[in-house]
């Protein structure tokens, strides 16, 4: 595989990238997939930016460098037909059908608190 000289190894620095260097504590994925787009992905993803920013939490461009929670879009995951999708990690967390209304909880009771939300589970990696 042809490398660009930028890229070769040691020839850049992992420093210059932030995300190396943030102090993250989770990873939250929120599917756009289509079919979780037709079940309000998007707002469920502003949700989880808007309620992590207002708590100092969100890590990144609409958060800060300080932040210790990224939040990112995914693909399908499978879920499709009980949209939108959540996923956390490094737990392995998934969740179903999380809506708008639901992150405040999500945020509260799992990524400060560390308690899964039981009534929004679909599934658990052991």
């Amino acid at each position: 595989m042809e490398h660009h000289d930028a890229c070769q190894p040691n020839a850049c620095s992992l420093t210059k990238v932030p995300v190396t260097q943030a102090n993250l504590t989770r990873h939250v994925l929120v599917c756009t997939g289509s079919a979780c787009r037709q079940n309000q992905s998007e707002a469920t993803l502003e949700a989880f930016w808007k309620v992590l920013k207002e708590r100092g939490l969100l890590y990144g461009k609409r958060g800060s460098l300080e932040g210790s929670i990224l939040v990112s879009t995914s693909g399908s995951i499978g879920l499709c037909a009980v949209g939108p999708a959540v996923m956390v990690y490094p737990e392995g967390i998934w969740y179903y059908g999380v809506q708008p209304e639901d992150v405040e909880q999500i945020v509260d009771e799992h990524l400060i608190g560390d308690q899964p939300v039981e009534r929004l589970l679909a599934y658990t990696f052991k």
